[in-house]
């Protein structure tokens, strides 16, 4: 009896033991566990150095005024380019009204001078073929000169729309130059159009060109250093939403 207590001993002893072991092994690894937690969370939670937060925010805002520069500068360039075109456009549309007022006095010098009886010419074939060179020679003249197109050219000379040789050489002036005056206001109204176009393209070209330069001040004003004395070294300055004076538009000639 005593030899199998003693061999029953003997053999639990070294799985308790093994049992033991293990859990102390265990009880270790979760106390190790619980005492580096805390060291993480805590890590985790430190602020970031305001130094370094304004000097990552200093990048971001040196690299935005560097660009907004860039297009400030193209916005500029492109509104000096569209008003050039403008005044090229109203230079073309003055030149336009000046040719149309001409042609317009000279039909009304005409008319007035129509109202007079035509002279008295025979009516024979040589008459006939005198008024029909005469009609050919004033509208080709005419066409050469910008007056006419090639459309109109080709119905005087066949004799279409109302275009009759056989007038009087008085009648057919005054048909051709009301034809001519009505020619060039509608080239007036054509380049008034354009002129129009392009002053609205200048001041949208303008109003781009002011908005880009307002955000490159701006930027720049924003990247100046902040006195220490007067704010603190995190501080950052404000951008302001417009500039004074900068606005820029082309001015209409009257």
């Amino acid at each position: 009896m005593s030899q199998t207590v003693l061999l029953n001993f003997l053999t639990d002893v070294p799985e308790a033991a093994a049992i033991w072991s293990a859990l102390t092994v265990l009880a270790l690894v979760l106390l190790a566990v619980l005492v580096a937690r805390p060291e993480r969370d805590g890590a985790a939670e430190v602020d970031p150095d305001p130094v370094d937060v304004e000097a990552a925010h200093r990048a971001d805002l040196a690299r935005y005024a560097d660009e907004v520069t860039v297009a400030a500068a193209g916005a500029a360039q492109t509104a000096r380019r569209r008003r050039e075109q403008w005044l090229a456009a109203q230079s073309e549309a003055a030149g336009a009204w000046t040719a149309y007022d001409e042609a317009d006095a000279a039909a009304r010098r005409l008319a007035g001078a129509g109202a007079l009886p035509a002279p008295h010419t025979p009516h024979t074939p040589h008459e006939y073929a005198a008024r029909e060179r005469w009609l050919h020679h004033a509208a080709m003249t005419a066409h050469w000169r910008g007056d006419l197109t090639a459309r109109q050219l080709a119905d005087v000379l066949a004799h279409r729309n109302g275009w009759d040789p056989r007038r009087h050489p008085a009648e057919q002036e005054i048909v051709l130059a009301r034809t001519i005056r009505d020619g060039r206001r509608a080239g007036w109204e054509a380049t008034a159009e354009r002129e129009r176009l392009a002053w609205r393209d200048a001041e949208l070209a303008a109003e781009s060109a002011r908005a880009l330069a307002a955000e490159a001040y701006a930027a720049a004003v924003a990247l100046r250093p902040v006195p220490t004395s007067r704010a603190p070294a995190a501080t950052r300055v404000a951008v302001p939403a417009a500039v004074p004076g900068a606005r820029w538009r082309p001015a209409r000639v009257g």
